[in-house]
């Protein structure tokens, strides 16, 4: 696995990572579920349909998607603007993922160019990069599309956002995220992927989905990389 990693980042010059899993677990302390019930409050309170297998949604940006189902832009609107609040409150105290950061700088002091593309809000991210000493290492920075769920991965939308940001052409870059709608997002974008499975049971799920390599920890990747960074002539500083 590792000589395959090695090859595959060999062949690439930017790496965009999705946010949160590689980089951190943004509710860490603020909990996915209660973000995700406070969102159902906001649709109750605008008067939205919400059906039983709804109201026990745990996934916050299931929920904004269920809302752009509605069809009334306002109820969207206002779960996104939730949305938003309640992850720059998350970015504060979310848990920095094993070697996120090793990554990120490696990556750079390798001559690479670093990009998050999340489908988290893009204020949420830079809040905790900037928190984490780490914007400087990252550009561009490619966030949810406001109140429009439907652009988010697997559309690759924001996945070719930010490889024409970078200059790069799509094969050149690499992204890495730990859910099959990073995996679909970057094969439909023409993106190489790294399958981070940081659960056992996405193992076997991100290989049959076609990623180019899974690892279960970001060490590996970070591994690679340094040892990339000691042998590069032309490393890039922030």
């Amino acid at each position: 696995m590792t000589a395959d990693l090695s090859q595959l980042l060999s062949g690439v010059r930017a790496v965009l990572l999705d946010f949160d899993g590689p980089v951190c677990s943004i509710f860490a302390s603020y909990p996915a579920p209660r973000v995700a019930a406070e969102l159902i409050d906001v649709l109750r309170q605008r008067g939205a349909d919400v059906p039983p297998d709804a109201a026990s949604e745990p996934d916050p940006l299931e929920v904004l998607r269920r809302a752009d189902t509605a069809g009334d832009y306002g109820v969207t609107r206002a779960v996104e603007e939730a949305l938003c609040a309640a992850e720059r409150r998350a970015a504060d105290t979310a848990e920095p993922t094993p070697y996120g950061r090793e990554v990120i700088v490696a990556a750079r002091q390798a001559g690479m160019q670093v990009a998050v593309v999340s489908n988290n809000s893009a204020g949420a991210v830079m809040a905790y990069l900037t928190a984490h000493r780490l914007a400087g290492y990252v550009s561009p920075v490619v966030g949810r599309a406001f109140a429009d769920p439907a652009r988010m991965k697997p559309n690759p939308e924001s996945i070719l956002r930010a490889v024409r940001a970078l200059g790069r052409s799509p094969d050149k870059c690499v992204l890495v995220g730990d859910s099959l709608t990073d995996i679909e997002g970057a094969q439909a974008a023409g993106v190489r992927v790294i399958g981070y499975a940081n659960r056992p049971q996405k193992v076997e799920a991100f290989r049959k989905a076609g990623a180019d390599v899974v690892v279960t920890s970001m060490g590996t990747i970070a591994g690679v990389l340094i040892d990339s960074a000691a042998s590069s002539s032309d490393p890039i500083s922030p």
